[in-house]
């Protein structure tokens, strides 16, 4: 079967690999549909992705058919339409027994610390498999990993009802955000430096939308707030400047969740931290969102409308790379299919 695997930087090859089989109880094995490339995964193409071991298949965000099942597997059959939760996690130390398994002492993810999705079939153990009804496009189910990386940030931000939340930078993940804290009853503003990005912004319900290199934000969010400041700022940016800016740009009590991996240093004060009691939320892929997300999708409420707008065989996911990190704004959500 076919694979796309990293060696090394910018090393990336469409390889034949041997189809998985099924060896001890509770596996199944998924025949793979779709897969979405993210951040991450480029990150890991690059060589910058400072979790991951090479050589590696790339993957986390996808989803496909039951092919086969261990015998002792009654809650999925073959032919079931899945989404896969790409993490594993031993359910005993600290962050597991406080209900946050996605920081787990021994966190194994797929795509990162193991073979993932970029390939034919992937076996997987049986808690890791979430079925999806099957009139949802795999074009759109594919989106379930990423929409739970906002259904987290949202989450740990405490997003609801009435509150404003700003979101810094309006890709992908950006983009996902903002449709999630909607549902949830917030009023958001959107800012990026590329227009295409805030009129997509708007198209998802943007309450607001700044452009950076021609207004000045922190003037945008106290005129929009009426001087109070966002009670929630996510930085999906992720560079130094963003996170250092949130302190600024939140209220008195306000949330900051920082979606970034960049290991250069931040010039963070201490004064406003205590000033206005905020509280700076850590977000790492999802605990418990796939349930939930996963109901939204089937009932219509979140859906896709525009996120996936490039498709590739996985033949072909050099292209796809290649389109990424040449042309980034064509590529909203790139998705590689095995048709």
């Amino acid at each position: 079967m076919l694979a796309a695997r990293v060696y090394g930087k910018e090393d990336l090859r469409i390889v034949d690999v041997p189809k998985p089989e099924i060896e001890n109880p509770n596996e199944v094995i998924v025949k793979v549909k779709a897969v979405g490339i993210c951040g991450s995964d480029n990150h890991l193409y690059h060589g910058e992705n400072p979790f991951a071991t090479l050589p590696r298949v790339m993957g986390h965000e996808f989803v496909g058919e039951i092919d086969e099942i261990s015998d002792d597997v009654k809650e999925v059959k073959v032919g079931d339409h899945v989404v896969v939760e790409p993490i594993a996690y031993c359910g005993k130390c600290y962050a597991c027994r406080h209900g946050m398994p996605n920081v787990c002492k021994n966190l194994v993810v797929s795509g990162v610390h193991i073979d993932g999705g970029m390939q034919e079939y992937v076996k997987l153990p049986l808690k890791q498999i979430h079925k999806i009804d099957s009139n949802v496009p795999w074009t759109t189910a594919v989106l379930s990993e990423p929409y739970t990386i906002a259904g987290n940030s949202t989450t740990r931000a405490e997003v609801g009802l009435g509150k404003t939340v700003l979101i810094q930078g309006g890709g992908t993940i950006g983009q996902l955000i903002l449709r999630v804290a909607k549902a949830k009853g917030a009023r958001v503003m959107v800012t990026d430096v590329l227009e295409s990005k805030l009129e997509f912004a708007k198209h998802n319900g943007a309450d607001e939308v700044v452009d950076v290199t021609k207004e000045n934000l922190k003037d945008r969010v106290t005129e929009w707030t009426n001087g109070e400041m966002a009670n929630v700022v996510i930085d999906a940016v992720g560079a130094p400047k963003t996170f250092e800016a949130c302190l600024d740009l939140a209220s008195v009590a306000g949330r900051i969740v920082p979606l970034g991996m960049s290991e250069e240093a931040s010039n963070i004060p201490e004064k406003p931290i205590m000033q206005k009691q905020l509280t700076i939320c850590g977000s790492r892929l999802q605990a418990y969102q796939f349930a939930p997300i996963i109901k939204s999708i089937e009932s219509g409420l979140l859906d896709d409308d525009g996120v996936v707008n490039q498709q590739f065989n996985i033949k072909n996911a050099q292209d796809a790379f290649d389109l990424m990190n040449e042309h980034p704004e064509q590529a909203r959500k790139i998705v590689l299919t095995f048709d």
